[in-house]
């Protein structure tokens, strides 16, 4: 079954890769792509420390039974980078259903502005993306 694989560049800006991890996720449900189309995310550091260090988090109690307090943050250090790979997987008769996907997810909303990247496997760099897409959890 051949792939095509989308990158996404969403910076430091971990709270538009999270409504794009929650649109991924509606769309999975909703249109039952559950095995054609799969995510990772690569977060890098740049280097440079967490601008809270994490012994000064320890000195925030926290309320049993609870989940987070309102005053911890949801999202990771703002030092990351975040990117976002996208592996389609449609059997061969589904050349039009695919073609839809690979339209329509570059030109919503939170992929829009993440410099999107369509790799086909015919082109340059698919290997790479392909291990890329592999190494990653």
């Amino acid at each position: 079954m051949p792939h095509i694989y989308m990158q996404f560049d969403f910076g430091k800006d971990e709270e538009k890769a999270q409504l794009a991890r929650h649109k991924l996720e509606v769309w999975k449900q909703a249109f039952r792509l559950d095995k054609k189309l799969l995510y990772k995310f690569e977060r890098d550091t740049d280097g440079a420390p967490d601008a809270e260090p994490v012994a000064a988090k320890s000195e925030k109690p926290k309320a049993k039974g609870k989940g987070k307090s309102k005053d911890e943050p949801d999202t990771p250090a703002s030092n990351e980078t975040v990117k976002l790979l996208l592996r389609l997987g449609f059997s061969n008769h589904e050349k039009l259903s695919e073609q839809r996907w690979v339209d329509r997810i570059p030109t919503e909303e939170p992929f829009k502005s993440a410099s999107p990247k369509v790799v086909r496997e015919t082109e340059p760099g698919f290997a790479d993306i392909l291990k890329q897409f592999d190494t990653l959890e």
